[in-house]
């Protein structure tokens, strides 16, 4: 059963009761803190892609997995109509709390509205969970968007951890593909259950995108393996 370890700590956090971090760690990957502070930052303090999705934004937006509500209290301060969902009871209380004004618990796949921009940060491919459900997560992205709008999704291509030391990319092709990883996290002693995270690679995503009838477009590079992409009608 999910524990809602990070709602919880964002909980504490915004209750001034922060005494540690978040611990996360993947299938492929160490051990590593996560600060709470960080999801509680503001504008100047998020990475350029996720400044200049903000900054693309417009018209009615829906901001998934919203998380402490970090983007959509921007972007409420810039006058904009923008709704929250995150499937964390402890996250939409607190985005709540710190004056989200349209925010609910909800999956992607549970959102029936339309929307002029869609976000989806923080590697946002992730709540794909896995490649086989990228194409069902589209298709109903797509029924979201009002005419003219986009979706803007951050994400990191992963190949670069399969590097050996000549610079050659190991890959057991016989295993799923490479940005499936099972993501862990604890917090306070507390472990909750693997989730499924997917990390997607910029060509994957356009084919993919191509496939639903979205049009696919990199709007930059970030500074270590990512990347941000608008996805169009």
């Amino acid at each position: 059963m999910n524990k809602d370890l990070f709602g919880i700590a964002l909980l504490d956090y915004h209750n001034d009761k922060y005494t540690e971090d978040i611990i996360t760690w993947t299938s492929i990957s160490d051990e590593d803190v996560l600060p709470l502070p960080y999801l509680f930052r503001d504008f100047n303090e998020m990475p350029k892609l996720e400044q200049e999705a903000l900054n693309l934004a417009s018209g009615k937006i829906l901001d998934v997995g919203c998380g402490a509500g970090s983007h959509s209290l921007w972007l409420q301060q810039k006058g904009l109509n923008v709704k929250g969902i995150d499937i964390s009871e402890g996250a939409v209380e607190v985005a709540k709390k710190r004056g989200v004004k349209n925010v609910e618990l909800k999956s992607l796949l549970e959102e029936s509205e339309t929307f002029d921009t869609i976000l989806l940060l923080m590697n946002g491919t992730g709540i794909f969970k896995k490649l086989s459900e990228v194409f069902n997560h589209l298709k109903h992205l797509k029924t979201l968007l009002n005419t003219g709008g986009k979706i803007l999704v951050d994400s990191s291509d992963l190949s670069y951890m399969y590097h050996d030391d000549d610079g050659g990319t190991w890959i057991e092709l016989s295993k799923n593909y490479y940005g499936e990883l099972d993501y862990f996290i604890s917090y306070k002693g507390e472990e909750e259950l693997p989730m499924e995270w997917l990390y997607l690679d910029f060509d994957t995503l356009n084919n993919a995108s191509n496939m639903v009838g979205l049009k696919c477009t990199k709007i930059m590079d970030g500074d270590h393996f990512d990347y941000l992409a608008q996805l169009e009608l």
